[in-house]
């Protein structure tokens, strides 16, 4: 974030960093973790260590969350003459940003979810009804049914969560090649030249 220049090279790369962790976390816990513990016998264990290798992911999957929010606004607010100049830049923009808050709130959601599941298992197991299921979000057809509600909500919520993610890295590669001389002048003509 170099003053007075337009090199602001290091909240890209922590950007970029962040949407990486984000993204490839978000689509290994969906592809992995919920199915690792599929070959255990019992159902409750399946969502134990699904529960174990979310919460102890969970600290990374914010913090990849979180700088790719924090950095960015900061991306935002050094390319404030591009947004009011440039043809297209302000409208990506704005969706990268829509894209990026509801990303957060959808992963913030799947946690919840996934909180909800484990304390549901965890108080059926104890009141002695076994907890069937397939994996930590597929249930059968005797797995209680508020325990399957919120693991169907969970499987929404994870799919979403990466696709998201990934319209947020698709956005910033348009926003970033914007930035290419060609690019901006054409985007400037638009703008003080419509069709």
């Amino acid at each position: 974030m170099a003053t007075g220049t337009d090199n602001h090279f290091v909240a890209q790369a922590v950007h970029d960093l962040g949407s990486a962790l984000w993204l490839g976390g978000s689509v290994m816990g969906a592809a992995g973790v919920n199915k690792s513990g599929q070959q255990l016998t019992q159902g409750i264990d399946r969502i134990r260590v699904a529960g174990s290798a979310w919460s102890r992911f969970q600290p990374a999957q914010f913090g990849g969350t979180a700088a790719t929010l924090l950095a960015g606004l900061r991306l935002t607010q050094v390319g404030g003459r591009r947004l009011a100049l440039q043809k297209g830049f302000a409208t990506v923009g704005a969706l990268k940003a829509g894209l990026a808050v509801t990303g957060a709130g959808a992963t913030g959601y799947a946690a919840y979810c996934g909180a909800q599941i484990s304390k549901l298992a965890e108080e059926a197991e104890k009141s002695g009804s076994p907890v069937q299921v397939k994996d930590a979000t597929l249930p059968t057809d005797a797995t209680p049914p508020e325990i399957a509600r919120w693991q169907r909500r969970q499987r929404v919520t994870q799919a979403l969560v990466p696709a998201l993610a990934g319209a947020n890295i698709v956005c910033n590669s348009w926003l970033v090649q914007s930035y290419r001389a060609g690019s901006t002048v054409k985007g400037v003509v638009r703008r003080l030249l419509p069709s």
